[in-house]
């Protein structure tokens, strides 16, 4: 792994390949189309690699002092778990630029988090890193069918938030017309759709549905007025229930993606049209699923904490960093052609679990309820109180239409709350909204309120 700074031209960047007169399936098919012996080979090395230019820095000196290993300690890729884990406590105690393992001189962008609760975490990018994570924003959006003559519409948040930037340069670096709306200004934006034959969209679930709601308004119907293809979702946790009623609304696929700030931004899982689980791209990361609590390896299939390794950053090199996000091994081969690793959805994370009467639940459990109901509009809102030393869940959710059918309602409420109650095994209180009632964020929605904390 050569490091330091380095121009755009001296990084090699896999251009679309073509095989005869035929278009290939593949943005880079050298790396796309590894046999998993050949990924743990390349993971290997490129391990070893990171380990030794980890150890350039004093944070992880300390940590493999601890651990009281070294890395001649590393050979085999198991070896992987001899490695100390990093947090995002770890990223905040060294704010800002503490786990660097370049000089700041060869960085060109930083990307933070807000830091409401302390410290932000700052991941810092060497002009090279940039150009790896345009290429593996480009290789997702080629997979699902997006070419150079597709228009692509950016209605994601700029700045900080890596979601914007990181759509945009890998849009950019497959060669399509980039439209950088940016989020909100709904009617804006469906004037972008239509003047501009916008094909594909990226936005963040919530945001997707609140457009719909704006179309339906002005009189736009999406299969015939618009050019749309491809639907690239992400940056909340959703429901499968919820994409499929995305994918009806909008009358285009919508295409899973996962990414984090921490991992670079987008580009780090991506669905194929197999839809049948993430590809985790295991040239640019080793991808391990651990149970929270013991941080033991669990089996395939097993719902455990994902935890990355970053296998081509320069400025900023991540060992066994905890994401908190829960999701299980699905298969480690594909129909599309390609052996990375499939993961499911994210089930939620582990710190945004609830915990109400002893029973743990997750938001998107309720969302995939909810979503069963075609008479629920998209958006609800989860609010947890305290009343008499007893911890209480409120589930408002609006109408998709407007009633007066008081008896349908009550039915309706009776219904829900039966569903709601078997799969969380407690009994919610169920409200229903008229449309438009519960707040509308243009990022990520806001979806649980615990008020709890004032009583504690």
């Amino acid at each position: 792994m050569e490091l330091g700074n380095k121009t755009m031209q001296e990084v090699s960047t896999p251009l679309p390949h073509r095989e005869g007169s035929g278009e290939s399936r593949y943005f880079n098919p050298e790396r796309e189309t590894m046999t998993r012996e050949e990924i743990e080979a390349f993971q290997l090395e490129r391990l070893k690699e990171t380990v030794a230019h980890c150890l350039t820095n004093p944070f992880y000196q300390k940590k493999f002092q601890e651990a009281g290993i070294t890395a001649d300690d590393i050979k085999t890729l198991d070896d992987v778990r001899r490695l100390p884990f990093t947090t995002k406590q770890d990223l905040r105690d060294t704010y800002p630029f503490g786990m660097a393992c370049v000089p700041l001189r060869d960085c060109v962008r930083l990307h933070s988090s807000s830091g409401t609760t302390g410290n932000p975490t700052v991941i810092l990018h060497t002009q090279k890193d940039l150009d790896e994570w345009a290429n593996q924003v480009a290789r997702n959006l080629w997979m699902v069918g997006l070419r150079p003559d597709d228009v692509f519409q950016n209605s994601s948040g700029y700045g900080m938030f890596t979601g914007g930037l990181g759509f945009q340069y890998g849009a950019e670096r497959l060669g399509m017309l980039t439209v950088p709306a940016a989020a909100g200004n709904s009617l804006r934006q469906i004037k972008f759709i239509k003047d501009f034959g916008t094909t594909a969209i990226h936005a963040v679930p919530s945001y997707v549905t609140r457009l719909y709601e704006v179309m339906q308004q002005e009189g736009v119907d999406p299969r015939r007025d618009t050019k749309l293809k491809v639907l690239a979702i992400g940056a909340e946790p959703h429901s499968e229930e919820q994409r499929q009623r995305i994918e009806q609304m909008m009358g285009v696929k919508a295409y899973n993606s996962f990414g984090m700030s921490e991992m670079c931004g987008p580009g780090v899982g991506f669905e194929c049209p197999e839809q049948n689980g993430l590809h985790f791209w295991e040239d640019y990361y080793i991808v391990e699923i651990v149970d929270p609590e013991t941080l033991e390896p669990v089996p395939d299939g097993e719902i455990g904490e994902l935890v990355l390794t970053t296998l081509c950053r320069e400025a900023m090199p991540l060992l066994r960093y905890r994401t908190r996000d829960l999701t299980r091994v699905l298969g480690r081969s594909c129909p599309c052609g390609r052996n990375h690793v499939r993961l499911d959805r994210m089930r939620g994370r582990s710190d945004d679990m609830m915990v109400l009467r002893g029973v743990n639940i997750f938001p998107i459990q309720i969302e995939k309820i909810l979503m069963q109901f075609p008479q629920l509009g998209n958006n609800y809102l989860i609010t947890l109180t305290t009343d008499k030393n007893n911890d209480n869940m409120t589930v408002e959710v609006e109408l998709a239409e407007g009633t007066d059918d008081y008896a349908a309602l009550e039915k309706l409420t009776k219904s829900i709350t039966r569903a709601l109650k078997d799969e969380i095994l407690l009994t919610p209180i169920v409200r229903l909204v008229s449309r438009g009632t519960l707040p509308v964020s243009e990022g990520k929605a806001v979806r649980v309120v615990d008020k709890r904390k004032v009583y504690q």
